[in-house]
């Protein structure tokens, strides 16, 4: 099994290669996940993207497998990496393309030497209903969640997967590994959900620190970054355009008047991998 590994702003992914410009349906199991992205005893990513062309031509087709095994719906620098695979495998050119997620379809373009890569992400929903968290439909804007006997505010979106913006969030790595979890799993919302924790700099600029579902303390993201960004501009703290700055580095973010979203930012090939069937001996594996 052969793999190329990208990384974007450290957040690393493993694309799966058939070595077929047709980019075949290939499967992949939650255990066969687990082990492949365990960086102990497997090739280690943050997670693993597969692909495919769809039948009509129009579109591709993206799978995106949390190191947990789980799938997430979106993924923004997955997204940026599977362009930027896209195009080191000559499957599309310098012109606007379409990928396909369980969350939705988006459109990407590569530039700049193929290092810049942009996508539009569509549309951030602030409803209760769509992202979703328990309670009445509602717009979940400046509420207040109990975490471990704290009282943290709160906003929520969706971008296609489901996110909580914790405000005023100044804490430490080490904090946000310890909260982190117990939000994501919160009783207020059913499907789990992605959580970042907001600092705003100025009116063009937010500093966000990231734990994800499935995932766990990331140093970057880019649905993340969509998410904190369109709450920092909801709430009037920000202008539309906004530098989100993470422990791996800065995304730019747009957030157009419809609340559609326009996200760039550079992607970096790490190298080909090739994966042994041992690793997924269960054997020989964790």
């Amino acid at each position: 099994m052969k793999f190329l590994k990208y990384h974007a702003l450290g957040n690393d992914y493993l694309v799966l290669d058939s070595g077929n410009k047709d980019l075949p349906v290939i499967s992949l199991t939650a255990e066969q996940v687990r082990k492949i992205c365990n960086r102990n005893f497997g090739l280690g990513a943050d997670g693993i993207l597969v692909g495919s062309k769809d039948d009509s031509g129009k579109y591709f087709n993206l799978q995106i497998f949390n190191p947990d095994g789980s799938t997430a719906e979106k993924s923004g620098n997955g997204l940026r990496i599977f362009a930027r695979f896209l195009w080191d495998k000559k499957q599309v050119n310098d012109s606007q393309f379409k990928i396909m997620t369980s969350g939705g379809l988006v459109t990407a373009l590569v530039q700049n030497y193929r290092s810049n890569v942009s996508v539009e992400m569509g549309k951030v929903s602030f409803q209760s209903d769509k992202i979703p968290v328990a309670g009445k439909i509602r717009e979940v804007l400046n509420e207040t969640i109990d975490i471990d006997g704290q009282q943290l505010k709160f906003c929520a979106a969706t971008i296609g997967n489901p996110h909580c913006v914790v405000l005023n969030g100044k804490q430490t790595q080490e904090e946000v590994r310890r909260i982190g979890p117990l939000i994501e799993t919160h009783q207020n919302f059913p499907n789990r959900i992605n959580v970042q924790f907001l600092e705003v700099l100025d009116r063009g600029k937010i500093r966000i620190e990231i734990w994800e579902r499935g995932a766990g303390y990331t140093l970057a993201s880019g649905s993340s970054s969509c998410a904190a960004a369109s709450v920092a501009h909801r709430l009037g703290l920000c202008e539309n355009k906004i530098a989100v700055l993470m422990p791996g580095g800065q995304l730019d973010i747009t957030v157009n008047e419809d609340y559609s979203i326009s996200m760039r930012g550079p992607v970096t090939r790490v190298g080909r991998m090739s994966l042994d069937p041992e690793c997924l001996d269960s054997e020989t594996s964790a």
